[in-house]
């Protein structure tokens, strides 16, 4: 995937697992973003740990996995940046 896909991916993956995510978040989308694509990194070598297959492309089946990674990324930052 392309630098742009990687943003697109990480800005949809990050606003997904903000609105999953019960409570408020305080950070902007430049840091949704980033969130998102660490999300992509960590979702694709958890599926790919798991068999389910890595982020190699613009499918559903990558923004659930990117999602899924941004959301784990999403609760670790809640939980241990800002001690909620």
């Amino acid at each position: 995937m392309g630098w742009i896909a990687w943003i697109i991916l990480g800005l949809v993956a990050g606003a997904l697992a903000r609105w999953l995510m019960p409570g408020e978040d305080k950070m902007g989308w430049i840091l949704t973003i980033l969130l998102g694509i660490g999300g992509a990194f960590v979702g694709g070598y958890l599926g790919s740990l798991l068999g389910i297959g890595s982020v190699s492309g613009f499918n559903i089946v990558t923004v659930i996995t990117a999602t899924v990674g941004a959301f784990i990324l999403l609760f670790a930052y809640n939980k241990l940046i800002l001690k909620k």
